[in-house]
């Protein structure tokens, strides 16, 4: 007879010893291999086996890509239910739980900062929050970030993890995609440079608004970016969709994107893409990817 016996995720011994199991690894969704957490926490939730990026959250993001010091700011908005949207459940429930979940008031976190030596405004998703959706908090929100690189010249950043607009909030969420256009429109009139990084999924009204409005559009590896999904298209088409369609390197391919750029290497290339914005010689990854873009 073994020492040891398994159960439900523990190793229980004769000896009454628990070590547990649950929660120290994660299966990526790439190459279907077990990854420790802290390894993969530890390569920016990246696999380190085939490369897989990992969702992260808003804060983590911003924390990733700008300098100590930065401020969050614009946090204190909160989603109404004006339509009081009931599907399988209220919609005023659905805020409740998504608060307690991400501790975000809703699906979208501006900072203030600096990415290396730049000073800039910083616009990130948080798709742990209903997906990411975009209703009236969400727009507000970055027309705020918009307002502020207006007033302060400094460049716009937006990274996209979205499942689209909100249709909770009904046409309330579809006016958003103008308003921020409109408010992107105004920063090009100004010459301040807007960078839009999209994630995986970008998707929707965000897709069909901001997240292609960029100055410079670019994705992280294997992102969903898209419309409507390729499972709608194939029912609605009855067609075949093509290896990899909707994914940056499709999208890339097509051109569609400027770049693809690896998490670890974000934060450096968007240093080096405002510097050459601004007039600065560019970098040796910076060429490098200009040239995967061209």
């Amino acid at each position: 007879m073994t020492w040891f016996k398994r159960e439900d995720n523990e190793i229980v011994n004769d000896a009454q010893k628990t070590v547990r199991t649950e929660g120290l690894w994660k299966q990526c969704v790439g190459c279907r291999q077990a990854i420790f957490k802290k390894d993969l926490e530890a390569n920016l939730n990246v696999c380190p086996k085939c490369g897989h990026h990992f969702y992260i959250g808003a804060r983590r993001r911003i924390e990733m890509l700008l300098e100590p010091g930065y401020e969050l700011v614009d946090l204190e908005l909160r989603s109404t239910d004006p339509l009081e949207f009931t599907d399988l459940k209220r919609y005023r429930h659905r805020l409740d739980e998504a608060r307690k979940k991400t501790g975000l008031n809703d699906a979208i976190v501006n900072a203030v900062g600096m990415l290396g030596p730049h000073a800039v405004t910083v616009s990130a998703m948080e798709y742990g929050f209903i997906g990411g959706s975009m209703g009236a908090v969400v727009g507000e929100t970055i027309a705020r970030a918009v307002d502020r690189s207006l007033a302060t010249r400094h460049p716009l950043i937006i990274v996209a993890a979205s499942g689209g607009a909100r249709m909770m909030e009904g046409i309330v969420s579809l006016m958003q995609m103008a308003k921020i256009s409109a408010g992107l429109a105004r920063l090009d009139d100004a010459k301040i440079p807007y960078i839009s990084v999209m994630t995986d999924p970008t998707t929707g009204g965000v897709t069909a608004s901001f997240a292609m409005l960029g100055d410079l559009n670019i994705a992280e590896p294997g992102a969903l970016i898209g419309f409507a999904g390729p499972r709608v298209i194939e029912q609605t088409t009855r067609q075949k969709l093509p290896e990899g369609f909707q994914r940056s390197e499709f999208l890339l391919e097509h051109g569609f994107l400027d770049a693809i750029v690896e998490r670890k290497e974000m934060k450096e290339y968007l240093a080096q893409a405002l510097g050459w914005m601004s007039g600065e010689r560019t970098s040796a990854i910076g060429e490098k990817h200009a040239a995967v873009g061209a």
